[in-house]
């Protein structure tokens, strides 16, 4: 069974910077490709990055402006997401997703994700 934990979301203020990670199991993590999807309260899911099994990285940049990194640790089965200069509207439940994330009917949909963890930006 695909388990996926997160963990390091908190309240930060502007400008600040969060190291969002994901602990996997129950799958082959080494030969899988992951993603990071967010979903800001009140609002639809928003796919964030995807790293594929062999390290090459997708990242929206239209919203994250290069200001988030993914990552991943294959010995330790680690998925990692790196915020970096975080904005008020960057608040949102970010949770780690198994697989790429396709888009259709208007949304997005990851496979399998996680309970999330809350990132909260504010003076």
């Amino acid at each position: 069974v695909v388990q996926l934990v997160e963990s390091g979301g908190g309240l930060v203020q502007p400008g600040g910077s969060l190291m969002l990670s994901c602990a996997a199991s129950g799958f082959d993590f080494k030969n899988s490709h992951m993603s990071w999807v967010r979903q800001p309260l009140g609002k639809g899911l928003a796919w964030v990055s995807s790293i594929y099994s062999d390290g090459v990285t997708l990242t929206d940049t239209d919203f994250v402006k290069y200001r988030f990194k993914i990552s991943r640790e294959y010995d330790q089965n680690m998925l990692y997401l790196n915020l970096r200069n975080l904005k008020p509207e960057d608040s949102a439940r970010c949770s780690c997703a198994f697989g790429l994330v396709p888009w259709y009917g208007g949304t997005w949909h990851p496979k399998v994700s996680g309970r999330g963890t809350q990132v909260t930006v504010s003076s």
